[in-house]
């Protein structure tokens, strides 16, 4: 997946990364993969700190990869704070950089994942990928069928939250902390 992720940067490189005058051409590569690497690491953070539905909705078509979306903004935190410390962009620069990559790679690794003709990327892949094997039990599409579809909403209050992603991988809503379970499947 962090190859194919990293390939996907590449190909949106350009203007952010290839042509723009503040990457060193000789850097342009290394920007590239750190971009990816960052990205994938903080799907991973995302993931961990309790954001599955975020990214449920992401990936469900519910919400779209622009700067207003909490994955966009966490993960182009996450590549800025990477740019200035790896490369010593400033601030200004490195916002430019993850500012016209992020939402744009993001939202092609969405495209490509709902694509039932592109094999690059896969839901179960990604999530498999991201906690290291461990999400291997949970069927992800069906759980994002869920999402799409409105059926997460267990307790009947209108919305999807942790309670009613609680209630259906405890039977019922009551016993079992889904954040801690979480947490353990997509820690480092």
């Amino acid at each position: 997946m962090l190859d194919n992720l990293i390939n996907l940067v590449r190909e949106q490189a350009g203007d952010a990364v290839i042509n723009n005058p503040t990457v060193p051409n000789d850097r342009n590569e290394e920007v590239i993969a750190a971009t990816g690497e960052s990205m994938a690491g903080g799907l991973q953070n995302i993931l961990a700190s309790g954001g599955l539905k975020d990214v449920l909705n992401l990936f469900g078509g519910q919400d779209q990869a622009t700067a207003g979306n909490p994955v966009v903004q966490n993960l182009s935190g996450n590549v800025i704070q990477q740019l200035m410390n790896k490369f010593g962009f400033d601030q200004q620069s490195a916002n430019g950089i993850a500012g016209n990559l992020v939402p744009d790679v993001l939202q092609k690794l969405v495209s490509k994942t709902n694509d039932p003709n592109d094999s690059s990327f896969d839901i179960q892949g990604i999530f498999n990928q991201l906690s290291g094997g461990k999400s291997q039990s949970i069927n992800i599409q069906s759980l994002l069928g869920k999402v799409t579809q409105g059926g997460l909403d267990r307790d009947g209050d209108g919305d999807t939250d942790l309670q009613d992603v609680m209630a259906m991988f405890s039977g019922g809503g009551q016993g079992g902390n889904l954040l801690d379970s979480v947490k353990g499947l997509f820690s480092r």
